[in-house]
């Protein structure tokens, strides 16, 4: 089937991804810069196309709860929202993690914190790999840079959550979901039956029938030595991630003197930031994180016994950057050049602030 070419948005290609993932049900709360997610749903009436379920709930709250609800049904489910309504989700989203619930959510970061504003950020990097809410849990992070990433994530994300039976954050910015790009529309996957989900989902609360014990499904366990089990379990499956979903990008990196490390947005100004350098006779390559969590802790060791130095850009005061530095050997040169407050950098500041801290006279 030759796949359908469009211009749109990177909120109305998520959207349309959705649909076409067989998604069973959105419920979520209007934010900017993510609002085209629901109003898309909603214009595009996916009861009508494949049957699925847009539902404006009455709060971010309410919405990650809904999911919980649906997860829990086997069904392919998901939300939306920006920076301060993912704040609002955390619990919901513990406790998905904890009862081992796939689902999708995509968050269009704004900068912070607080109310803060409605322009793109990447402050919530923490929020997002370290595991936002309470206990010991991780989900799977994906940092989409292009409308077409937007589109593919939706499926990729699904996937991902009913592989490893856990939620997956899409993390975005207002940038990406607000761009205008041509995409690639691929084909109607339908919804699964009923039946199709018994089969492929036993856990899932489908009804009791002969044979079978019930489904119980909940993240609490008052037996402090049982629920220290499931906590190992949950462990060893973040272990399995870590080791088999790193995904990241390397530009230029092969024959690199230097190297920025960025994702998202900012990984696509610094290919302007790169060919600067390279006019110059600076071999300077990017490694684009793709993957936020699992991180590539490997990789990045690797890169930093390689290079003379790594150059973190990110929209926040210094997040990944942690990261980088926590995995690169001893006595890597590492810096980090950010913009807060929804400002986006330049690819000029960016080499500039580069050559003065890593180019000799």
């Amino acid at each position: 089937m030759e796949k359908e070419l469009r211009l749109m948005k990177g909120n109305e290609a998520f959207a349309e991804a959705v649909i076409r993932a067989g998604a069973d049900g959105y419920f979520g709360y209007p934010i900017t810069p993510q609002s085209e997610v629901m109003e898309y749903l909603m214009a595009e009436k996916p009861e009508e196309r494949t049957g699925m379920i847009v539902l404006q709930a009455e709060s971010e709250v309410a919405s990650i709860n809904m999911l919980y609800g649906g997860a829990g049904c086997g069904k392919r489910v998901l939300t939306s929202s920006s920076s301060p309504g993912i704040s609002l989700m955390q619990e919901g989203i513990s406790y998905l993690a904890g009862a081992e619930l796939p689902c999708l959510i995509m968050n269009a970061a704004r900068g912070g914190p607080g109310l803060g504003t409605i322009q793109p950020g990447q402050a919530d990097y923490f929020q997002s790999v370290k595991g936002g809410g309470h206990g010991d849990y991780r989900i799977i992070v994906i940092a989409p840079a292009s409308v077409q990433e937007m589109y593919d994530s939706a499926k990729i994300g699904f996937d991902l959550a009913f592989k490893y039976r856990t939620p997956v954050l899409v993390l975005t910015d207002g940038a990406t979901g607000q761009m205008m790009e041509k995409v690639y529309i691929g084909e109607q996957h339908p919804r699964l039956t009923e039946e199709e989900i018994k089969e492929k989902y036993p856990w899932a609360t489908t009804g009791k029938s002969g044979g079978r014990e019930r489904n119980i499904i909940t993240s609490l366990d008052l037996d402090p030595y049982r629920h220290e089990k499931h906590n190992i379990k949950l462990q060893e499956k973040y272990k399995t991630i870590e080791e088999n979903e790193v995904v990241y990008e390397e530009i230029n990196i092969e024959d690199a003197d230097f190297a920025i490390v960025a994702y998202g947005t900012t990984s696509r100004i610094c290919q302007k930031t790169m060919q600067l350098a390279h006019e110059k006779g600076i071999k300077l390559g990017i490694f684009r994180l793709i993957s936020l969590w699992p991180f590539p802790k490997k990789e990045i060791r690797e890169l930093s016994k390689k290079v003379k130095g790594i150059l973190c850009v990110e929209m926040s005061a210094g997040q990944m950057v942690e990261d980088v530095r926590l995995n690169s050997v001893d006595g890597a040169h590492i810096q980090h050049y950010g913009r807060m407050g929804g400002v986006i950098p330049s690819p000029t500041e960016i080499f500039d602030f580069f050559e003065k801290n890593y180019i000799k006279d």
